[in-house]
């Protein structure tokens, strides 16, 4: 074991030439980032996970319901036990031989048969209540971290001069203000990264799950190398827009339409400024350039280099998606529905009708009429 940690804490990996990590060890005079304060990290997880569960009871729902927002869930699709049978044990998603298999069995057309998965697909989606509940504790947690970092940058050189962040590297005093920044972001998408697999599920499950984790890394990788600047400056760019895309959320579920499409307007704006333009011209610029003037590459630099480009490759993702979603909201004059919503619907989806009969009126199911169901959930979440 021993050995392992000789090889994992590497000081020619971590750090620069000639540096070692006695050099970063905490004096009286100065305080440097330990390795072992990121343990802080799990603990705090868990309380903000807490945190969260009391938020959303005591605050969020009272709110939701004042707005009359109810807890009514998608439709319930109509008893069967073949169909049930067939749903919990062998696939939720029949496919076209399976589907004519079950229409001969049970004398229902096939169409009936797929209204009867969808909505039994839909009758485990959480409720509009849940999901404004949801996004309310991610707007006011947002809110809040979004707006101390701007309170703690604006205080300090590098926000200013980017240069900053790479003089005197490694031996950068570690404020407690930085501190407490950085282990409540980590804290954060750690809570994230557990969260994931009890909230709504969507279907960019994998790509948030795989934001988060680089998220994670890069948090612990630029705090223990000492990176803590630059780490800040890219914590409150990410987390600029993140509020805005809750609020309309919120806006959505409230049915407050016109609010809706201007914060989703607002959003898209800031996203795109701060991901695709903010971020490569000033941020990825000192990390890769500015800091190879002041410092020069070594191993632990590269990799940090690396992941902040992946996250780039996310953010070009996602500005996809956002631009797709604007383009259909000029074309139908409302936010629509996107790859991630939280609900599976269809414009032709209806009511299921007795056995064996073609159904020919259609009614919208909670959360596909009005807005409900239909706003995008958004690379929320960056956190964002």
């Amino acid at each position: 074991m021993a050995g392992i940690l000789a090889w994992f804490w590497n000081e020619r990996f971590w750090l620069p030439h000639n540096v070692t990590w006695a050099d970063l060890k905490n004096t009286e005079e100065a305080t440097f980032p330990q390795a072992e304060d990121l343990y802080l990290a799990f603990p705090l997880a868990f309380c903000i996970f807490m945190v969260r569960l009391i938020f959303e009871r005591f605050v969020a729902k009272p709110c939701a319901i004042a707005l009359n927002i109810q807890a009514n869930g998608p439709q319930i699709a109509q008893p069967n036990a073949i169909l049930e049978k067939v749903f919990t044990a062998i696939t939720k998603h029949p496919d076209e031989k399976r589907l004519e298999g079950l229409s001969k069995q049970l004398d229902w057309d096939v169409r009936s048969i797929q209204r009867w998965f969808r909505q039994r697909r839909n009758q485990e989606k959480p409720s509009t209540l849940t999901r404004f509940c949801e996004s309310m504790w991610r707007f006011s947690f947002y809110l809040y971290v979004f707006t101390y970092g701007v309170r703690f940058l604006k205080k300090t050189p590098w926000l200013w001069n980017t240069r900053h962040c790479w003089y005197n590297y490694p031996y950068q005093p570690l404020t407690t203000d930085l501190h407490y920044y950085y282990i409540l972001e980590l804290s954060f998408y750690w809570s994230l990264m557990f969260s994931q697999f009890t909230d709504i599920k969507r279907k960019d499950f994998g790509i948030m799950f795989l934001h988060h984790f680089v998220s994670v890394l890069l948090i612990t990788f630029s705090y223990v190398n000492n990176m803590a600047r630059a780490g800040t400056l890219i914590l409150c760019l990410h987390d600029s827009a993140d509020a805005l895309l809750e609020a309309a959320k919120m806006a959505n579920y409230a049915k407050f339409q016109k609010m809706c499409d201007l914060l989703f307007l607002m959003f898209a704006m800031v996203f795109i400024t701060t991901r695709l333009g903010i971020f490569p011209l000033w941020v990825l610029n000192t990390t890769l350039f500015e800091s190879w003037e002041i410092v020069g590459p070594f191993p632990s630099w590269w990799v940090f280099n690396l992941l902040l480009l992946l996250i780039q490759g996310l953010n070009c993702f996602w500005s996809y998606l956002i631009v797709k979603i604007a383009c259909k909201a000029v074309s139908k004059g409302k936010v629509s529905k996107d790859d991630r919503s939280d609900i599976e619907s269809s414009s032709d989806e209806e009511d299921l009708e007795p056995p064996g009969k073609n159904p020919h009126t259609t009614t919208t199911t909670n959360g596909t009429g009005g807005t409900n169901g239909y706003l995008l959930t958004g690379p929320c979440s960056m956190d964002d």
